[in-house]
């Protein structure tokens, strides 16, 4: 009961009904959550100990314990990306305002090549291991960061446009305007653009001119977390998980449905308590799909089957990660929860980074690595669970973290990119 009040005060800043830009509102959606005041005076009147006679607050992020280095983790270079819409170039060193609180905007990779985005529409192409600029574009403000395949790249405008560019210059081949927000990354294929909308559609586009081949609308709950999770192509299927907390496998060509199933059910008498979210791409492993849902579980669906053949309560804001034989998931409070991938029997758990609003966490050479909101990146081990590296990287929250072969590619809320290795 306590964590259920707590998960509910965590998410009020991050709660948005289905559409929050004027163009796309609807009004009838809006809802004034009714525990809002009931929450924040349980939580006032709330006080705890520990086996001693400290006081324990559970409504602050945990204090870091110190780790003394096994590796120690060195920054290769890092881009500053600028926050002025007058700007007209990347400039070095620069400390830009901008936001990026959700995490919105991931890097893409292509070859040798990292491209990333801002939301002042900053577009550049950089060299991987040195950081050297290839070349640097200025667009429309950006929702959400960029996507690269098949020789383009994909970014979405904040008032609803889909944008394509030349991988080679920057140069717009065409752009769209859906009239949708789009919070996720775009999918690519040869042949299309798949992009989720933040109402609820999954839509494909050519990626020759942008011209629509299909679209498929999910049933939108009236409440939902200010996110969204991007599509996954695999073998000519799309798999995509949406807000009312199912899973859906597409024929990629025509768009049709072929299966989908609930990744959980709601049980609460609220509409805080039946936010079951699914705002992460599913992983797909072994022949199953694995994928998780706030408020809800963490579960394995076979395709073959098109049901789940495992599942354990959890509720988390990011894909599963796997590695070594460990299944891991971070949980919405920032602790870890971790299995077997063999056997799904229960491994370790770590707690101590609860409330520390950790990133995305990433497999870096067989151990975890994630960042906070005080700039630290952890790496955790695998197998154990502890904590064997940490680096004071920026002095704002970590939002983002990818790994890429001998490298860690991170964004903090600020657009700042670093390269690190271990």
């Amino acid at each position: 009961m306590i964590m259920k009040y707590l998960s509910h005060l965590l998410i009020l800043i991050l709660l948005s009904s289905c559409s929050s830009l004027a163009f796309w509102d609807n009004q009838e959606e809006d809802v004034e959550p009714e525990e809002t005041a009931e929450t924040i005076g349980i939580i006032d009147r709330l006080t705890f100990w520990n086996n001693g006679d400290d006081e324990i607050d559970l409504s602050e992020p945990k204090l870091l314990e110190d780790v003394i280095n096994q590796e120690e983790l060195s920054l290769n270079w890092k881009i500053s990306l600028p926050s002025e819409r007058s700007a007209t170039d990347f400039v070095p060193n620069f400390s830009g305002k901008g936001d990026n609180k959700l995490g919105s905007f991931m890097p893409a990779f292509s070859g040798k090549t990292i491209f990333i985005s801002n939301n002042d529409g900053a577009v550049g192409s950089y060299d991987q291991s040195s950081g050297k600029k290839n070349w640097n574009v200025q667009i429309t403000p950006l929702s959400s960061g960029i996507s690269a395949g098949f020789g383009v790249l994909v970014v979405a405008g904040s008032q609803g446009e889909l944008i394509c560019l030349s991988q080679a210059d920057g140069s717009i081949i065409w752009s769209i305007n859906i009239g949708a927000e789009v919070l996720a990354q775009a999918a690519i294929d040869a042949k299309y653009v798949l992009i989720k909308t933040s109402s609820g559609e999954l839509n494909a586009y050519s990626i020759d001119d942008g011209t629509k081949a299909w679209s498929y609308r999910s049933q939108l709950p009236a409440l939902t977390l200010r996110g969204s999770s991007p599509p996954v192509i695999e073998e000519g299927i799309v798999y995509a998980a949406f807000d009312n907390g199912r899973l859906g496998a597409f024929q990629i060509d025509t768009g049709f449905l072929i299966w989908d199933g609930a990744i959980s059910y709601v049980e609460g008498t609220s509409e805080l308590d039946n936010m079951i979210d699914a705002d992460a791409a599913p992983v797909l492993e072994g022949g199953l799909l694995f994928i998780a849902n706030y408020q809800g579980q963490i579960a394995a669906f076979d395709p073959a089957q098109r049901r789940i053949v495992w599942a354990d309560k959890a509720s988390s804001f990011y894909s599963p990660i796997i590695s070594k034989g460990v299944l891991a998931i971070l949980e919405s409070n920032s602790t870890f929860k971790t299995y077997s991938i063999k056997t799904f029997n229960e491994s370790w758990n770590n707690d101590e980074y609860y409330l520390r609003d950790l990133s995305n966490p990433e497999i870096y050479k067989g151990n975890i690595v994630v960042g906070d909101f005080e700039g630290y990146i952890h790496v955790i081990n695998t197998l154990n669970g502890k904590t064997i590296s940490r680096m004071k990287l920026t002095r704002s929250p970590i939002k983002t973290i990818v790994a890429r072969a001998e490298n860690v590619y991170i964004i903090d809320e600020t657009f700042n990119l670093y390269s690190i290795s271990l």
